[in-house]
């Protein structure tokens, strides 16, 4: 029975600990849409221009403006 108790309150000592966490940073600026660019294995900002298969690509941002993606020269 003694066991039981101590494994008890154990179990919620952790569980206390666990659910703990830190407040999320508060940032009043949102993060500018980026381009992920495999071959750096980086993000890069609108407007970087790169070459994928022979092909001049740019970074452009979306309809919605929250994201990016690459483009060809003709969109």
């Amino acid at each position: 029975m003694r066991s039981l108790l101590i494994a008890s309150v154990a179990a919620l000592a952790l569980s206390a600990c666990a659910s703990q966490s830190a407040a999320p940073a508060s940032s009043s600026a949102a993060k500018a849409p980026q381009c992920w660019n495999g071959d750096l294995g980086a993000f890069q900002a609108v407007g970087t221009q790169a070459t994928i298969s022979g092909v001049t690509v740019s970074c452009k941002t979306t309809s919605d403006g929250k994201n990016a993606q690459w483009m060809g020269a003709g969109h």
